[in-house]
């Protein structure tokens, strides 16, 4: 049962790379352009805003980034760190837990994105394409080329 859990496990992060990137991404559009129910029930953010709008782009191209797979693990770090931010900078100060202060998605995101930059983009990245040979990480590319060491 363990070999094909672990067979699939590429995909498994693929699909949920592509899951949260859309979210994170749909988040990001609700906020910049009044769509999917708008920016905190209704409307955007003015452009230009700090940090809203700043905050919404981060989510709109990086969860478009995560999503596709395209430079997963840099769009991720950033991602991540923008969740932190707003963590820390809009939810922490109201009170100590996500959630007496209303920052679960914040925290979640934050850690799902530090995640992602550890485990890179799973299967299913379009990272791949580009990559030498399709392989799927540039891990696999140095194992490659690395010279054999005899003891």
């Amino acid at each position: 049962m363990y070999t094909r859990l672990n067979q699939a496990q590429p995909y498994a992060l693929g699909l949920f790379r592509i899951v949260v990137g859309l979210l994170f991404a749909c988040h990001g559009a609700a906020s910049l352009f009044g769509v999917l129910g708008g920016a905190m029930g209704g409307g955007s953010i003015p452009a230009g805003t700090w940090p809203g709008w700043y905050a919404a782009v981060i989510q709109l191209v990086g969860g478009s980034l995560v999503a596709l797979g395209l430079g997963t693990r840099i769009a991720a770090l950033i991602s991540s760190g923008s969740m932190a931010y707003a963590y820390f900078k809009v939810h922490q100060p109201e009170a100590l837990f996500p959630l007496q202060n209303g920052g679960e998605p914040s925290a979640v995101f934050c850690w799902v994105f530090l995640l992602l930059v550890f485990t890179g983009p799973g299967a299913l990245a379009l990272d791949r394409l580009f990559s030498r040979g399709g392989a799927e990480s540039g891990e696999d590319c140095a194992r490659e080329q690395a010279p054999a060491v005899t003891v």
